[in-house]
This record gives structure tokens, sequence and C-alpha cells, in this order.
């Protein structure tokens, strides 16, 4: 009797706290990133049901290489919303395209994932903002350096006062361009686009030095921004920059991001300087660090950061049903994101301007 009770509140227990998997359907095939969707096939935590997508060539190339069923695909994407009936959405399209998925998604109470950054424009992510608000719903932000566990030891270290004040940040990213990478047609098409992708590097790149500074100062807006593009590679690159420095100035710290398509090899880098000593993010688990100036500098090698937090689409999933609650100032979170977009914008005015831009 005994252990046909134990046998039962097991199961019961079980009941209650096993979780259907999230209802995800899929925004867009354009990014380059959008495999990943369709790769979790060892991973129960969201259900692919749904994929909105105009380019025929795109579908047909998607069906064929997963051996998917077309019945999940539509070309309209209210259509989609309202017959799978998704939980949450992952935008892979164009940047500009995120505002009309969340328009789409946010009155039918659809939780919301783009890909990085938030938006094109600074009123367009307030919208997003305002209908997240509104309409009760997530929208987060996918940015690979919130996988990295180097970022995080890196903020504890900010956090717990062991490199003091803050006094300078600098943020290296990007690679040797996406056409010498060997990116696909459609995302090479629109990250060279200035209408839907903002701009060229300083979109691409310059998001990740204005999330993770935002979100190390804890969503502080910078006093000023200033912005240098250029264009190294015209003839590849003719419509947007290639090369893009952005200059945050703080009351008491300046941040300095170097976002290119020229770099000899790909890199996501971050330098941090107190006024007590420094650490560099080299790479997603490997650390530098000189705590005192009694002390030489040391490596450190330290273990990827655990579950859910290097798969977004886990993060997703735990988010949507209320496993993990995201702190307010979270690299994927709205508040920093719209700042993010805020920074981006700023620094093509000042670009184009050649004058600083003042935010305050």
């Amino acid at each position: 009797m005994k252990i046909r009770l134990a046998l039962f509140f097991i199961f019961m227990a079980t009941q209650i706290f096993a979780q259907k998997p999230v209802r995800l359907a899929v925004a867009g095939l354009s990014h380059g990133h959008v495999g990943w969707a369709f790769n979790r096939s060892a991973k129960t935590d969201a259900e692919l049901v749904g994929v909105y997508e105009r380019n025929p060539e795109l579908v047909n190339r998607f069906v064929e290489k997963y051996k998917l069923d077309r019945r999940i695909f539509f070309s309209d994407l209210n259509k989609m919303l309202d017959e799978v009936k998704p939980d949450a959405v992952s935008a892979f399209g164009p940047i500009n395209e995120h505002i009309t998925v969340v328009r789409a998604c946010a009155p039918r109470k659809i939780h919301v994932m783009v890909e990085k950054p938030l938006a094109t424009t600074f009123t367009d992510a307030q919208e997003i903002q305002s209908l997240a608000t509104k309409h009760n719903i997530h929208v987060l932000t996918n940015f690979e350096t919130s996988w990295y566990a180097s970022n995080q030891y890196v903020n504890t270290l900010v956090e717990t006062g062991q490199l003091g004040d803050i006094r300078k940040v600098m943020v290296n990213d990007g690679h040797e361009g996406p056409k010498e990478i060997g990116t696909g047609k459609e995302f090479f098409s629109f990250l060279t686009d200035p209408v839907q992708n903002g701009a060229g590097a300083l979109t691409d790149f310059g998001c990740y030095g204005a999330n993770l500074m935002t979100w190390l100062v804890k969503g502080q807006k910078p006093l000023s921004v200033t912005a240098v593009t250029h264009q190294n590679k015209p003839e590849i690159y003719p419509r947007v920059d290639d090369e893009a420095t952005i200059i945050l100035q703080y009351p008491k710290a300046q941040c300095i991001i170097q976002a290119s398509w020229n770099w000899s090899f790909s890199r996501k880098d971050m330098e941090v300087y107190g006024n007590k000593g420094y650490a560099i993010a080299v790479n997603a688990t490997t650390v530098r660090q000189r705590l005192t100036a009694n002390t030489p500098e040391e490596t450190l090698k330290i273990d990827p950061r655990p579950a859910p937090f290097t798969d977004p689409f886990s993060v997703l999933a735990d988010v949507v049903q209320g496993r993990l609650k995201l702190d307010k100032h979270d690299m994927y979170g709205l508040p920093v994101n719209v700042t993010v977009v805020e920074i981006l914008e700023a620094a093509k005015k000042s670009a184009q301007s050649g004058k600083t831009v003042l935010l305050h």
C-alpha cells in the first residue's frame, strides 16, 4: 500500500511539474543563423509549429534541407499566427521587420524573440516596448555574447567591487566581412541594405558593445555618443559602412566600441578597466585579469554558462513558461535593448554630421 501511495505521489508530482514544449514559430528565413531553429531535435523545450516566409526559393531550400512538412509554411504572417497559435515567435528576417512581427504578435499575446539588435530606429524600439507593456508579452533580443561565461564573470567582478569603479571599457566585435566569410545571399542582401539593417558594421557589430556596456552600467545612458564610420571596401559594400568606432561618454567612464568588417579574424572580446584592476573577456570561456598593482596578470579558463543560457531558444522557453525571470537589466531584456537602439541611432547621426550627439 505504501509503495502504491509513493508511486501515486511521484506520478502526480511528475504531472504537475511536467511542462509541455513551447509552441514556437519562426518569422523569416533570411538570417544566416536561422538554421539553429531547425537543428534542435535533441531538445524538448520547444516545438516548431509554423514558419512564415514570403520567398518561395528559401522555403523550398529549407523544406528540402530539413525534410519539413510544407503545411507548416505560410506566406502570410497573420494567417500563420491565427492558424498555428504559437506561444512564441522567433524573428529571423531583416532588422527593420522586427516591428512588424511584434505588431502582429503582441495583440495575440504571443511572445517574441528577435536577433540582435532590437530595431533599426529608436522610434520602432519605443513602439516595441510600448506594445510589449500594453499586451504583457516578453520581447527578447538574442546576442551571442549573452551566452559567454567570461562576460558574466567580468560583470561579477564589477558588481563585487573587485575592479573598483569602471573607468574605461573597450569592446571589439566583427570579422573579415560578410562576403569574405561566405554569408548566404539573402543574409548578405539585408546586412548590406541601409534600410533593412539600419547600417553596416555599425549596426551588425556596434550593437554588441552598446548592449554589453548598458548591461554593465545597469541601464545608465551615456551623456554623449561620438562615432566615425568608413568604407574601406566600397567595391563590396557600396551602400553601408564596413568600419565603425563609437565612443560612449558617461559621467566618470568611457566606452570605446570597435565594430568592423575588416578584422583579420572573427572576434568578440571585451576589456573592462576599473580604478582598482582590470579584466579582459578574451572569448566565451577565457578571462585575463589583474586585480591589484602588486600581482601579475593571470589567465583563467572558466566553465561555460549552465543551461539554459547557451541556447537562446531554451532561454525563451524558460522565460515564456515562467521558469526563468530575467534581471531588469539583462542583456536579453527590453530596457537595455531600447537603449542600445538609441545609442546606435545617435552613432549614425554623429557619423553623418561629424559631431558628437548629446543624449541628455
